[in-house]
């Protein structure tokens, strides 16, 4: 316990450079926050306030209760595209009691381990992810550089020369913060005809208040809310989860998953009850975090902080910063955060591992849904894991010695559902022996598909009139063929393998 609290400590009291990057990462953040979370309540079909205040207050909750430091959670798409229908057939209270109900589905989550599930998505699969969002990233600017003037893209232009440039002379000062400081004085300094955040929607006044949703608290109610809550819940963890390994990656640190889980729903809980929508960790906001310096949650609490200071303070002058600036920084986002190397490592990986990852990208660019996406790319890395272990089964006979004497089956490998027709088929031969000792020295049953397909064999083969012995087994396979033999319950007493 008091290793986990001196951890804590030192992810919140920094001091020196480390602070100083930490806060500047910050303020950075949370200029670039401002249009995406408008955009998010435009999908939703919320007021922008929606958007913002759940943005201020997931940021700042999961600073304090999240599994990883310097990852941003706010408003994100993922959840804005599921809550749409809901908001436009029962109104902004069941948005509201849907986000509490997730932010409490999440942290039951936590508390079941269900972070551990995070074990099965494959390193095919998180690039395919990745290389997806990059891609979903640059796909979003594209609206910001359509019919507009010359202007635009010079200022762009600008803009990546500066986020590209600066670090060559100094990285005292993030480069992305510099560009879009040093745009928006051109831009209102020369009177640009260029799109502002204002042109996104109108920016909130004030602070956000406290608030119960007001509905009736009826079956009926939960009847409705409960499958937005359900999928909420789930597109947020797994976004949030596979963020939080990348930002590992990034950062060659470790972070607590269950933690993270248990963080994120009471941060969606706060943020139902300011009058906020749900949201989860965002990789383009976290890359932008770290890029700049950021590696402790002071980063994301001054996100959050920062960006209410704008929303209650300087609104006027945040709705004039120019759209063009944050395209740069978005399109540097971009660039940052496709893995290159899995270009040419599509010639150099196994073949299974370059088709999980080019079908995750797929499925996510296609549907725009990351959840779909990274559920195709772990599917399909099932099945070829499968096919590559039931392989791996082999079964060798050795006919019998003399007349009278036992020919000998010997399975090595795992057996279960996958394997079992390989199992099956070699035994389809005609055996020239009376009796057969079925040796499974080497050999691993894992499941109720491995017995039955077993018993099918050992059925058949006393049929035929075959004396049958089914030696070698293992504790583990013993006792599933105890339980659920039909046929042949034997082999626990002839005697089980030495390992």
């Amino acid at each position: 316990m008091s290793s986990v609290l001196s951890a804590y400590r030192r992810q919140w009291f920094t001091t020196g450079d480390a602070a100083r990057r930490d806060g500047l990462a910050g303020l950075v953040v949370a200029l670039a926050l401002i249009p995406e979370a408008i955009g998010f309540s435009i999908i939703a079909g919320v007021d922008p306030r929606v958007g913002l205040y759940a943005s201020v207050a997931i940021a700042m909750t999961s600073a304090l209760l999240g599994g990883r430091p310097a990852m941003i959670s706010a408003a994100t798409a993922a959840v804005a595209v599921l809550v749409g229908p809901l908001v436009r057939d029962h109104g902004l209270s069941y948005l509201f009691a849907a986000t509490l109900l997730m932010g409490l589905i999440q942290i039951a989550a936590g508390l079941a381990r269900l972070d551990l599930l995070m074990r099965f998505v494959s390193r095919s699969v998180i690039t395919g992810f990745v290389n997806a969002l990059a891609i979903l990233i640059l796909l979003a600017q594209l609206p910001q550089l359509v019919h507009v003037g010359w202007q635009t893209y010079a200022l762009v232009a600008a803009g990546l020369a500066i986020i590209y440039g600066l670090p060559r002379l100094t990285r005292a000062v993030p480069s992305p913060l510099v560009a879009i400081l040093v745009l928006s004085a051109i831009s209102i300094g020369l009177g640009l005809p260029v799109r502002t955040v204002g042109d996104m929607g109108r920016l909130p006044e004030g602070l956000p208040s406290f608030a119960l949703p007001q509905l009736p608290l009826t079956l009926e109610t939960l009847r409705i809310i409960l499958p937005y809550a359900g999928a909420m819940a789930a597109v947020g963890l797994l976004e949030s989860l596979l963020t939080a390994q990348i930002v590992d990656d990034m950062t060659g640190t470790d972070s607590d998953k269950r933690q993270e889980c248990m963080g994120q729903g009471t941060a969606n809980i706060v943020a139902a009850l300011f009058g906020g929508m749900g949201g989860c960790a965002m990789i383009g906001q976290s890359v932008i975090n770290v890029t700049s310096g950021g590696r402790n949650r002071l980063s994301t609490f001054v996100a959050g902080g920062f960006l209410l200071f704008l929303l209650a303070v300087l609104g006027p002058w945040v709705g004039r910063v120019p759209m063009p600036a944050l395209v740069a920084v978005m399109i540097m986002v971009s660039i940052g955060t496709f893995s290159w190397t899995s270009i040419p490592n599509l010639v150099r990986h196994p073949p299974s591992s370059s088709a999980v990852m080019l079908v995750t990208v797929v499925v996510v660019v296609a549907t725009r849904d990351l959840s779909l996406g990274v559920l195709a790319g772990v599917l399909l890395s099932g099945l070829f894991f499968a096919g590559k272990v039931q392989r791996l089964v082999t079964v060798e006979t050795m006919a019998a010695a003399a007349p009278g004497e036992a020919a000998l089956v010997r399975i090595s490998g795992q057996i279960f559902f996958a394997s079992v027709d390989r199992v099956t088929r070699a035994f389809r031969h005609e055996i020239a022996a009376e009796r057969i000792v079925i040796d499974l020295t080497d050999a691993h049953i894992w499941d109720i598909s491995g017995v039955g397909a077993l018993d099918a064999i050992i059925a058949r083969l006393r049929r035929a009139g075959r004396s049958v012995e089914v030696i070698g087994y293992n504790r583990a396979s013993a006792d599933l063929v105890e339980r659920f033999a039909l046929h042949d319950k034997t082999g626990v007493e002839l005697g089980l393998a030495p390992h």
